[in-house]
């Protein structure tokens, strides 16, 4: 079991490489859950995740002979850009095998902060054991993603910044892949804080610990498929899961529809960008409304490296929603001014046209009508409905359609 001391030394050797991040009130979330919410803001880190804290105090205990022969690891992509970055900090060379669908953005950054990027596999698993093969040919030092002790108590320094800025939390959520970040940060906080309760969140086509932890035993997903890359992970750690059992209080899962809600709410909200699984832990506590109440509740938003086109079909989809970007669809007597009419009712009732297609020659359509889709910008579920009222009594057969 990893010791207090270990995170403690960790935070010494991270000095004056990452950044204290800021644990934000955010009235937003505290509103939505009925509990006074801190935002861990993770996403803000270097590298743009907490991983570069394991990463790092790994690569600082290694030996100066492990140092010559550099450094590997396989990564979804926050711990490749975290053992890049760490290596270069360190003068050493590293070698990053990504899996072939990582996101683009992250696998331009693992470049970008120096390292030889090897891409293999269909997810992380097979990245990993390709990963193992180079370093048994090079002798390089492995940088585990999360089941080593180093990187755990790198990850365990989070606990200690969050019981320095808020030394009377009552709760911790956070984001759970291998397990690494949760059980470093459960270690710091158990042992300084029993009583603070600490909470692991999974996507649930990524559930490896929650199946582990009802089994009783380590146990391996045959896919993890989730939008929360960061986390589709098929089994934990043997040390992590360990240290999870021994600490961490409860797992729970979200959807990735509430996961894809929350990056939205937080950009939208508190102007944060978050990838999938930095929004996981905060998704729990939005949308389980029964988990805390009342409560000092601290979530980490463990990383921001989202690609940019995924976060734009978010923002598309999270717009349709809510209702605030709707496509209407109707079929009208292809007569003069006709159209007008129709555009002057969306007028007045305050929409506005993004695109519209007016088609005469649609072969369902008699010869006298043409068919009409009109993408809208509204305000709400409830202006759309409204809206389609109002055309309707005006003579118009609307249909939403998407």
């Amino acid at each position: 079991m990893i010791k207090l001391q270990d995170i403690w030394q960790a935070k010494e050797n991270l000095a004056g490489v990452i950044h204290h991040t800021n644990l934000d009130l955010s009235f937003t979330f505290s509103q939505l859950s009925e509990n006074k919410v801190f935002l861990k803001t993770e996403n803000l880190q270097k590298t743009g995740s907490f991983k570069i804290r394991g990463a790092y105090n790994k690569i600082a205990c290694l030996d100066s002979k492990a140092k010559e022969k550099g450094v590997i690891a396989a990564s979804a992509g926050n711990h490749a850009q975290g053992v890049a970055f760490g290596a270069s900090k360190a003068g050493i060379v590293s070698t990053i095998v990504m899996p072939e669908g990582a996101p683009l953005s992250k696998v331009i950054a693992t470049r970008g902060y120096g390292a030889n990027v090897i891409l293999h596999g269909s997810g992380y698993d097979d990245s990993y054991k390709r990963a193992l093969e180079i370093q048994k040919e090079t002798g390089a030092a492995f940088v585990h993603a999360f089941d080593d002790m180093e990187v755990i108590a790198g990850q365990g320094t989070i606990g200690l910044e969050i019981l320095d800025d808020l030394p009377d939390v009552d709760a911790i959520l956070a984001p759970i892949g291998g397990g690494g970040l949760i059980s470093g940060i459960a270690a710091a906080v158990k042992c300084l804080k029993p009583s603070v309760k600490i909470f692991g969140v999974e996507a649930e086509g990524a559930a490896c610990v929650l199946s582990s932890r009802q089994k009783g035993k380590l146990d391996t997903l045959t896919s993890a498929q989730t939008i929360a890359d960061g986390i589709a992970v098929k089994c934990p750690g043997t040390v992590t899961f360990d240290l999870i059992q021994k600490y961490v209080d409860d797992v729970i899962t979200v959807s990735d529809e509430e996961i894809a809600s929350t990056i939205l709410l937080l950009l939208e909200r508190s102007k944060l960008v978050a990838e999938g699984a930095g929004a996981t832990a905060l998704a729990a506590l939005v949308y389980r409304k029964k988990l805390l109440q009342n409560k000092k509740v601290a979530v980490v938003i463990s990383g921001g490296n989202i690609d940019v086109n995924f976060m734009s079909r978010i923002i598309e989809k999270g717009l349709v929603k809510t209702g605030r970007n709707v496509k209407l669809t109707t079929i009208m007597l292809d007569k003069p001014g006709n159209l007008q009419h129709f555009l002057s009712i969306i007028a007045e009732n305050k929409a506005n046209v993004i695109s519209i297609n007016h088609d005469r020659l649609d072969p369902d359509v008699a010869l006298d009508k043409a068919h009409v889709d009109v993408v809208l910008e509204t305000q709400s579920a409830d202006h759309v409905s409204q809206l389609v009222t109002n055309l309707k009594i005006q003579g118009y057969e609307v249909k939403i359609t998407k």
